[in-house]
């Protein structure tokens, strides 16, 4: 009798056991399907379709400090300026006295056209927009960089940058272009002007540089008229100034410089962001790549920009990989 109910013990509990490692086989078959399935469904919630996307947050505390994924770089025609945004902006450079700002924009969008909106958001998930930021750093020279800089989507340049017969060092390819009045250049049909407006004159003066050329002087003489496509135009928005000035240059300098903004506005459209030609050159300079200027290294001692932090924080957004800063592979960039 006791044998018999020792075995039925045995049988119980092998039973018990069988059910056991089957319930777990089970598991562990429905189990990877589903952790595959997060898998593919984590990939495809990529903001784009890079191998890594400048936009996202979560793999640098610092950068996700800084960037404000919600920033409108661009000023659209219902204006939308805070009062703090506009009257820092206003005080940037000289006061444009008796003039209403609203009014000025609405009379330059009578000449150039809305911009479109590129957010991330209204992209394809899959797309991958790779941007490089060309400065017009000396050190570009002897640099055979051409060729990789014309490979990108978006290719910004900024200010009096040329290409023609520096193309081997700096390509030949321009899609967006920054400039303010006193910078202004003609562009090539196709080109998107960048206009930074430092001032109210600035909006007053790209509407006229494009239509009537009356504005010919801001607190100097500049170009009246400019050769652009009006459809292209985009303006800077002024909060994007106080937005980069106090977040990323953490309020130093006057003012952010042209190559700082055009970093960060690269960061806020661009998927994959390459930067060419910043910085002085192994012997110090502060020079153009066309040009030799006698009065290099003015622009960090003149307190408008402060060339010293905007070169730490290009330098962290290396280090950090949200840019690839490429260096003269003859000398030391920064």
């Amino acid at each position: 009798m006791l044998s018999r109910m020792k075995l039925y013990l045995c049988a119980v509990l092998c039973c018990i056991l069988l059910v056991i490692i089957a319930t777990h086989i089970m598991q562990r078959g429905a189990l990877s399907p589903v952790l595959a399935a997060n898998a593919t469904t984590a990939a495809w919630n990529r903001i784009c379709g890079c191998s890594s996307c400048v936009g996202e947050t979560d793999n640098s505390e610092w950068f996700k400090e800084h960037f404000d994924p919600e920033q409108q770089p661009f000023l659209m025609p219902n204006g939308n300026i805070t009062p703090p945004a506009l009257s820092w902006w206003l005080l940037l450079q000289r006061p444009s006295v008796g003039l209403d700002p609203e009014e000025v924009i609405q009379k330059m969008f009578k000449v150039i056209s809305a911009p479109p909106l590129y957010q991330r958001r209204n992209l394809p998930s899959r797309a991958c927009r790779r941007c490089a930021v060309v400065g017009n750093s000396g050190n570009l020279a002897r640099t055979h960089f051409g060729k990789m800089i014309d490979s990108h989507n978006i290719v910004i340049r900024m200010n009096r940058a040329t290409t023609l017969g520096f193309e081997v060092d700096v390509g030949s390819k321009t899609t967006h272009h920054f400039m303010y009045p006193e910078s202004a250049v003609d562009l090539s049909p196709g080109v998107h002007l960048i206009l930074l407006p430092f001032k109210l004159r600035d909006l007053q003066w790209v509407a006229s540089a494009l239509s009537t050329g009356k504005i010919k002087t801001t607190y100097m003489r500049v170009k009246n008229l400019v050769k652009a496509d009006k459809d292209k135009v985009i303006v800077v928005h002024p909060a994007f100034f106080k937005y980069v000035h106090e977040t990323w240059a953490e309020g130093q300098g006057r003012y952010p410089s042209t190559g700082m903004l055009a970093i960060i506005f690269a960061l806020h459209i661009c998927d994959e962001v390459s930067v060419f030609g910043y910085g002085a050159d192994s012997q110090g300079n502060w020079h153009h790549y066309w040009e030799k200027n006698r009065y290099a290294g003015a622009f960090r001692k003149t307190g408008v920009h402060n060339a010293d932090t905007e070169t730490k924080i290009i330098e962290k957004l290396h280090a950090v990989g949200k840019i690839k800063l490429w260096r003269n592979p003859q000398e030391s960039l920064i």
